[in-house]
């Protein structure tokens, strides 16, 4: 019966389980950004409030981008569990400097699938994440440019606020 299923899939069940890793990844991610979310708001941060509850948005697209993907290769595509999302921060800079080092990560894990598609000659998922790809590159930029507004501005007295009010125009135009 395993070997007719085979026959029934284009994805090899190493692409697809480390496809599912990032899944997972990506889910978890998506919860992150929404407690970061909760915990700006809870700060009076509304501008962050809200980019951090439209990355959250962005990162289970993703996922469900790759979940789809999987499937539509004729694989199987596992819903995460998301555990060990934090609820409190230790400060706003904090928040964007946690924010960087996880779109880093993700980076890492993206490149770690582009290497196993080529060593497997899966150009197909290859070709796929390669939008990923460039969808990191935007997402580590806007992280180290808001992270430069805490440089520039600084947290005291109102410069939380500054910065809040400031870190919507941060933008990536992809040249």
């Amino acid at each position: 019966m395993k070997d007719l299923l085979k026959l029934k899939t284009s994805i090899s069940e190493e692409i697809e389980n480390i496809l599912n890793e990032q899944v997972k990844i990506e889910g978890h991610a998506s919860a992150l950004y929404l407690a970061m979310s909760a915990w700006c708001d809870d700060q009076g941060l509304d501008n962050a409030a809200s980019f951090f509850a439209k990355q959250s948005d962005e990162e289970r697209t993703h996922m469900l981008k790759i979940f789809n993907y999987i499937s539509n290769r004729g694989g199987r595509s596992i819903s995460p569990e998301i555990t060990n999302v934090p609820v409190d921060f230790d400060s706003f800079r904090g928040v964007f400097e946690q924010t960087l080092e996880q779109e880093m990560f993700v980076t890492e894990q993206f490149n770690k699938i582009a290497e196993k598609c080529f060593k497997v000659k899966d150009f197909v998922t290859f070709n796929f994440i390669q939008w990923f790809l460039a969808e990191q590159v935007e997402e580590e930029y806007v992280a180290r440019r808001i992270l430069e507004l805490f440089d520039v501005i600084g947290e005291e007295g109102t410069g939380r606020w500054e910065i809040d009010r400031h870190l919507v125009k941060v933008t990536f135009d992809g040249e």
